[in-house]
């Protein structure tokens, strides 16, 4: 599968990245490649092959919670470069359409 370079710029931009015309010419060859390995993947018959996310048995173990008292508020907010009423104040990024 090919990916364009226009792809790559439009999914930078949504993701707000600054990419130079060399980056998105690596990123295409580099994306198009991954895309036709999946391909091959995805004709290999895997039927009756139980999906797994490791090849090693192990389990995971997890410690019970513990409740503990937490940072006072005017703590957590006191290296805040911003904050109102109790709350982190953050730029908007939202761009109106």
């Amino acid at each position: 599968m090919q990916i364009s370079k226009e792809q790559v710029r439009h999914v930078a931009k949504l993701a707000r990245l600054e990419i130079t015309e060399a980056e998105q010419e690596a990123f295409s060859r580099q994306l198009s490649s991954i895309l036709t390995h999946i391909e091959q993947l995805k004709s290999w018959d895997t039927t009756g092959i139980e999906p797994t996310s490791t090849v090693l048995d192990q389990t995971n173990v997890f410690r019970e919670d513990q409740t503990k008292l937490s940072l006072p508020v005017e703590q957590a907010l006191a290296n805040a470069p911003d904050s109102e009423g109790g709350y982190f104040r953050v730029p908007r990024i939202l761009e109106e359409r």
